[in-house]
């Protein structure tokens, strides 16, 4: 998930830095994340989808249609 993250926010212009801030955590957080080492919680997920304007079943690498 932490590799689909990376890859939506980089397509989407987003720096680790000024996407960490909307999100209102660290850039070390988001890097961990982003690495796989930690998994963002339910909440954050939503977040992150809805700032990457992308439905939260693409993180999680699930077919929907």
């Amino acid at each position: 998930m932490g590799n689909r993250i990376r890859a939506f926010r980089k397509l989407k212009g987003y720096t680790q830095q000024k996407f960490a801030e909307q999100l209102g955590i660290s850039v070390a957080v988001l890097g961990s994340i982003e690495r796989g080492m930690k998994d963002p919680t339910e909440k954050m997920l939503v977040q992150i989808a809805a700032l990457l304007n992308i439905d939260s079943r693409d993180l999680l690498g699930e077919k929907h249609g």
